[in-house]
């Protein structure tokens, strides 16, 4: 299959380009951002060394779609989408800071429980949990912004403020923000039949100093869901959740002796395999967003992209 994994594009008004774990943003006269999502997957902060088809187009849409649907309750830096693969959007400064909200006990901060951790970025998790029980808040977790190559780092609202990573004034409206998103988000999801069981933001502050969202939201690279159906009767059996995310990939990962750790091989993603993987990123766009998911022409993408942002640059 035809997959984008990196560009090397040259637009007009190109300042610089920084190549994310799955994103390449191009600035444009320092004026405006256009991301594009490719099709790389990254797990354990590791760039996987193939590409998934459609993945990029998918994580593009989602998060376009979820903009529109909270641009109410919080502004965000989008301006168009003039590609399946590419926003374009203001630009912005980013916070040093991922702003992780978790409903239930579940992925990472499962992990830290099964340790015998009960504090998780200075938040206090209860004794009787087991995994993928709902919290009765839902906590914030926040991680350090890593660079490319380097891993996220849990940290707590207390490590921030006093190390001057975000200002106490800017940081109540990241967690103002980021639980509003999370309701919105979890009332979409339940019209849906899934459970947004956590996820994560990140924020920029524009040229004039206003906070807006950025980059992603509610994508299967940013979040976790599961099927409400059936939710309560398999937590009282104690069976896996049936669930939409990135975590099934994780689980293959640590199933064949990879946790992104020293030392550590990649096992090799055969045809079939990242086949799978491709269907699961469709299911949960059709799941979550409630449409057939409609694949964009890929015979050739990296032109198609080309052409479609050199066409919005020029109006």
């Amino acid at each position: 299959m035809n997959t984008i994994t990196t560009t090397n594009f040259t637009f007009p008004g190109q300042k610089s380009v920084y190549r994310g774990k799955v994103r390449e943003v191009y600035n444009i006269n320092d004026e405006l951002l256009v991301m594009i999502a490719t099709d790389r997957l990254s797990a354990f902060d590791v760039v996987m060394p193939k590409g998934i088809p459609y993945k990029g187009q998918i994580l593009n849409q989602i998060a376009t779609k979820f903009m529109q649907l909270t641009q109410d309750i919080v502004p965000n830096w989008l301006i168009a989408t003039p590609d399946p693969n590419v926003a374009v959007g203001h630009l912005c400064e980013p916070f040093k800071v991922e702003m992780v909200i978790r409903g239930y006990l579940s992925g990472h901060a499962a992990r830290e429980y099964a340790a015998g951790r009960r504090l998780l970025c200075g938040v206090e998790m209860s004794e009787d949990l087991k995994e993928n029980d709902k919290f009765p808040i839902p906590i914030i977790t926040p991680t350090t912004k890593a660079d490319n190559g380097s891993h996220d780092e849990d940290i707590s609202r207390e490590a921030i403020l006093a190390n001057g990573i975000v200002s106490e004034e800017d940081y109540l409206v990241l967690e103002n923000y980021t639980r509003a998103l999370y309701q919105r988000g979890t009332e979409i999801a339940a019209s849906r039949g899934l459970i947004l069981v956590d996820t994560k933001y990140e924020f920029g502050k524009t040229k004039d100093g206003k906070i807006v969202l950025i980059d992603e939201i509610h994508t299967p690279d940013s979040s976790r869901y599961f099927y409400a159906d059936g939710y309560q009767e398999r937590q009282d059996r104690g069976e896996e959740q049936k669930q939409l995310s990135k975590e099934f990939v994780r689980r293959w990962l640590i199933e064949n002796g990879f946790q992104g750790k020293d030392g550590q091989q990649i096992p090799d993603m055969t045809d079939d395999y990242i086949e799978t993987v491709s269907e699961r990123y469709i299911e949960l766009y059709e799941n979550i967003i409630g449409e057939k998911f409609v694949k964009a022409d890929i015979t050739n993408i990296h032109q198609r992209i080309e052409q479609n942002v050199l066409e919005f640059l020029q109006k």
